[in-house]
């Protein structure tokens, strides 16, 4: 069973930078695409960064180009999402997950997972 577990979240101002961490267990030695999104209350999770499991292929939703960068850490199973130049408009819920079917691409665009962490709230307040 695949476990994935966030941390890193928190509250601050705009301008500012946070860095999320995800461990993962129980993946296997087969393909997997692995990404974190975000929802905020009333609104649809949306893909922000996914990295695959077999080449360093990442992608990213438009609107954190250039400010996020996923890194990953195969020997650790861990994943990073580091946040810069962070607005009100990236408050919320962020997700770690796991999709075993599709492209890094495809998972982040489909929102499509089959593991899915607890979530991390970040806030961007002044």
């Amino acid at each position: 069973q695949v476990q994935l577990v966030e941390s890193g979240g928190g509250l601050v101002q705009p301008g500012g930078s946070l860095r999320l961490s995800c461990a993962a267990s129980g993946l296997t030695s087969g393909y997997y695409a692995i990404g974190w999104f975000r929802q905020v209350p009333g609104k649809l999770r949306e893909g922000v960064s996914c990295i695959s499991s077999s080449d360093d292929e990442t992608a990213y939703a438009d609107s954190v180009k250039g400010r996020f960068i996923m890194s990953r850490d195969i020997a650790k199973n861990t994943v990073s999402l580091e946040m810069n130049d962070l607005k009100p408009e990236d408050t919320a819920v962020y997700y770690c997950a796991v999709e075993t079917r599709y492209t890094a691409q495809a998972m982040c665009r489909i929102v499509s997972a089959d593991y899915w962490g607890q979530g991390t709230q970040v806030t961007v307040s002044s």
